[in-house]
């Protein structure tokens, strides 16, 4: 079997990658049918998914895939909102080519997505067949990208996913930390609610959405909610840190960081389409924290 994974080095790309590798992640032994798969993976300095020709290439010069993972966004939710058409490109052109050379060969495509293409006005989990709404530039153009994927390859799967951290590259998890070790005080939103999600779990569960005939929208995040400021504590105690978290308000962020996307208040998702069809394994949000915070170097 042969996978593609676009935005390898990012913090998904990086976990597929690894746990394809191993046959296994945190969670057990990934998909039997992915066991021994070859993956490639590649970045935009090769692969520009925004242009049809660049992936028209890419595809014609490699053997075809049987499974595509697009980890590839613009994912920078201030720089959408000044930036929208250059987020059109990367978060909704960029699948639509994806899926369109995927068709051609038979391939399955796996588009990952967000809790942003809902509103977050409503204090309940959202489930996959909920009305979408977004509210920020981010959230518009990753919904679009969703719909152009689905249209274009009968043989796609959209994972849906939210405050997402891994071992590589940038994330909310690191940021405490780092401050953590330098100041007395950190100040977080705390009237914003989500699922924090390890890309080590979702990798997981995407092969084994990937290994299934099920096409559609599915919600993959570790289960339970919390704030920012619930996560930034349970990550400075878990790393043994005296931090005090400080609760702010998503307004007074706002006056102190002018310019700020509007974030959504609730998007905790429900994995309803894994509950239903081929098992949640996705664990509680302070499980895989604790394993993340151990495991990092």
């Amino acid at each position: 079997m042969r996978i593609l994974v676009t935005g390898e080095k990012g913090q998904l790309g990086s976990e597929l990658r690894r746990i394809v590798a191993k046959g296994r992640s945190e969670v057990g032994p990934i998909a039997e049918v992915w066991q021994g798969a070859e993956l490639e993976g590649v970045d935009l300095d090769r692969m520009d998914i925004s242009q049809w020709d660049s992936v028209q290439a890419w595809f014609a010069a490699h053997d075809p895939y049987d499974l595509v993972v697009n980890c590839a966004a613009m994912t920078n939710v201030d720089g959408c909102e000044t930036a929208e058409d250059v987020a059109f490109a990367a978060n909704a052109v960029g699948p639509y080519n994806l899926a369109r050379a995927c068709a051609e060969q038979g391939a399955t495509l796996v588009h990952v997505s967000t809790d942003y293409v809902f509103p977050g006005t409503e204090e309940s989990l959202r489930v996959e067949t909920d009305p979408c709404a977004p509210a920020s530039a981010y959230g518009r153009t990753k919904l679009a990208g969703e719909g152009l994927a689905l249209t274009n390859n009968p043989r796609t799967h959209v994972v849906r996913t939210a405050w997402l951290y891994g071992y590589e590259g940038r994330n909310f998890v690191k940021t405490m930390l780092a401050l953590g070790e330098k100041h007395e005080r950190v100040t977080v939103v705390n009237d914003q609610l989500g699922n924090p999600t390890s890309a080590n779990d979702l990798a997981h569960q995407i092969l084994a959405i990937a290994a299934s005939d099920d096409f559609g929208i599915w919600h993959c995040t570790n289960e339970g909610v919390c704030s920012w400021a619930d996560f930034a504590e349970a990550i400075m105690q878990g790393a043994g840190l005296a931090c005090e978290v400080v609760r702010c308000t998503s307004d007074e962020y706002a006056e102190a960081h002018p310019g700020t996307a509007r974030r959504p208040h609730f998007s905790a998702l429900q994995n309803a389409h894994l509950e239903a069809t081929i098992g949640n394994q996705m664990r509680p949000w302070q499980d895989a924290l604790a394993s993340y915070l151990e495991n990092l170097s």
